[in-house]
């Protein structure tokens, strides 16, 4: 059985990630990138589908870890009868694929037990394994291969790699796990302590850049840090989540692949990072988008792989039972073939703010618009599949529409500020007039008072908080407010939100699901924008109350049950931490403009 999902903490070298529980087993771990197949996939399945286990053998009367500050490097304090001693857990940032775990002692006499059992393709796939010589191993099958490198020699057991050992005050034992494929001549080894240092250094040369923005400042780096760690560095493409198929209900089907780049995803990390300054990460990201949705505008696609990939079929594994029996387990995502509106006007908007914040104009970025700004004005009147990528059919999401306008209000802001362009910023605003008036008189409920999910339907959607955020209409327009007080009223579930009533059945799916955690911190920045601040900060505190001992959130939460569900850790909603913060210190500094992180 694998740890709950908040028990796990993240290890990272902007390639790959991996989750390590509570009691110091790597549960989840894909080489050489996010997305190729687990080397350890406990987390989906058992043991045997593979993990790395490193903790005491005696009996732990206390543990506590931490990230050393300002990186990802995990320390995990143990305390036994016996004694104390430590253990450093990192992906060593450079261009090792490997994971590296040192043992130290600090008191008395500790003794520890490790178990590695170490699989290929998701778990299928039991390598040969065979000693290099007393304190090296190689496992291989197939394209791939794992070479253990320690101070402590392993013997193996039922097909598991094991051994034990103890550390005294001052002593230490270093364990470094590097893949290669396995057709290569052997990669030269690299000292352990040396990639330590590098990769402490590395971050928090990375975390040192991150303004300070008052009480929230350490809550904002430490998901500067997560979103930093799911970025892949080689293209700069950004990863909504490191896992795939932890599911959103426990023992539910909602259980999806997100370790891709979604635009919409990618965009709002973006924009994540330009709040705090990061503009070199946001030129990276610029560059990465425009080589993915170049050539034919009908073909842009709502993800893509880490390198612009474009075929992300999605298939099951069946010898996989799934997180707590929560089956299927997915890998792919058929929703890279939805059409989803809002991502035009997501794109838009960061584009836009890129500009702003700096950024030169991107000389392919122009050609590009005038490319897709046609097609989407030829399709925006069009049902799509939304925002939260429904598997019951298209329909006319309000949130859709609207992300549509910003597409076209953002555009034509662009475009009017050079004279060549300001006809076509003319023809962009009278789009975005159109589309405007269209949502105000199709996309309210049948009494004409608040904005529903779909047109003529009767659901409430959180993401209609997005009218306030991004501009369509001023947080205080009425319609407005009394789609607030129905959001807060019908979506509320123990002080945080739904992001739709699954069980309308509109979606497709088996209805049932935790709280989408992004939609909350939506609700404070429209607290924020309507000067609310005591209740803005509140529900802020209430949903960084719930990150857990290393500051990590899920995607969402299971207020009655008090677990976290979906993939770990959300980029969306630690994009979320950040631009809440931000939007609560620019409120409390008259000084600076007031923004919000639509």
């Amino acid at each position: 059985m694998p740890a709950h999902i908040e028990d796990y903490a993240l290890l990272g070298n902007c390639r790959s990630a991996a989750l390590v529980s509570r009691d110091g087993s790597i549960d989840w771990l894909c080489l050489p990138r996010f997305d190729a197949p687990a080397v350890f996939a406990a987390l989906l399945g058992n043991e045997e589908n593979g993990r790395w286990r490193l903790a005491p053998s005696d009996p732990v009367q206390q543990c506590m870890r931490r990230y050393l500050d300002d990186t990802l490097v995990l320390e995990t304090v143990w305390t036994t009868a016996a004694g104390q001693a430590r253990v450093l857990d990192c992906m060593p940032m450079g261009e090792q694929n490997a994971v590296v775990r040192i043992v130290e002692g600090i008191s008395g006499q500790t003794h520890f037990e490790l178990d590695l059992v170490m699989r290929f393709d998701y778990g299928r796939s039991v390598p040969w394994v065979e000693r290099l010589d007393p304190l090296s191993l190689s496992a291989v099958a197939g394209p791939d291969r794992l070479i253990l490198r320690s101070t402590v020699g392993l013997h193996a057991m039922d097909h598991h790699s094991v051994c034990r050992f103890r550390v005294g005050a001052g002593e230490r034992q270093v364990f470094a796990l590097r893949h290669q494929p396995s057709h290569l001549p052997d990669e030269a080894d690299f000292d352990a302590d040396e990639a330590l240092a590098h990769t402490i250094s590395h971050w928090r040369s990375f975390a040192a850049r991150c303004p300070d923005i008052g009480p929230n400042s350490a809550l904002v780096r430490r998901s500067l840090l997560t979103l930093k760690a799911l970025t892949y560095a080689p293209t700069g493409g950004i990863v909504a989540a490191a896992t795939t198929s932890l599911p959103e209900r426990i023992g539910g089907e909602r259980n999806w692949d997100y370790r891709f780049c979604w635009l919409r995803d990618a965009t709002m990390t973006l924009l994540a990072f330009m709040n705090l300054g990061y503009f070199d990460e946001a030129q990276a990201w610029r560059e990465w988008l425009l080589r993915s949705v170049a050539g034919n505008p009908e073909q842009m696609q709502i993800m893509y792989g880490l390198a612009g990939e474009r075929d992300l079929a999605e298939f099951t594994l069946p010898w996989l039972a799934g997180y707590e029996h929560s089956s299927p387990v997915r890998i792919g995502n058929a929703a890279s073939g939805q059409r989803q509106l809002d991502i035009y006007g997501e794109v838009a908007d960061a584009m836009s703010q890129a500009l702003k914040g700096g950024l030169p104009r991107h000389p392919r970025s122009a050609a590009i618009a005038r490319l897709i700004m046609p097609y989407v004005e030829s399709i925006w009147r069009e049902p799509d599949e939304g925002i939260w990528e429904v598997r019951g059919g298209r329909q006319h999401f309000v949130h859709s529409k609207v992300m549509a306008w910003v597409a076209f209000d953002r555009a034509a802001s662009l475009a009017e500020t050079t004279e060549e362009g300001r006809e076509q910023g003319q023809h962009y605003r009278r789009v975005a007039e159109q589309i405007h008036r269209e949502v105000c008189e199709q996309g309210l409920d049948a009494s004409g008072q608040h904005f529903v999910q779909a047109y003529g339907s009767k659901d409430l959607d959180a993401s209609l908080l997005q009218i306030a955020l991004t501009g369509f209409l001023p947080a205080e327009d009425p319609r407005f407010l009394r789609t607030l007080e129905q959001i807060e009223q019908r979506l509320m579930n123990n002080g945080l939100l739904l992001r739709y009533d699954t069980d309308s059945g509109g979606d497709g799916l088996t209805p049932g699901e935790g709280t989408f955690l992004v939609c909350s911190f939506w609700l404070a920045d429209v607290y924020v924008l309507l000067g609310r601040q005591e209740q803005a900060q509140a529900l802020y505190d209430h949903l960084t109350g719930l990150c857990n001992d290393v500051g990590l959130l899920a995607e969402q939460y299971d207020p009655i049950g008090q677990r976290m569900l979906g993939n770990f850790p959300q980029a969306f909603s630690h994009i979320g931490i950040i631009n809440t913060a931000l939007n609560l210190h620019r409120a409390q500094c008259p000084a600076r403009d007031r923004a919000s992180s639509g």
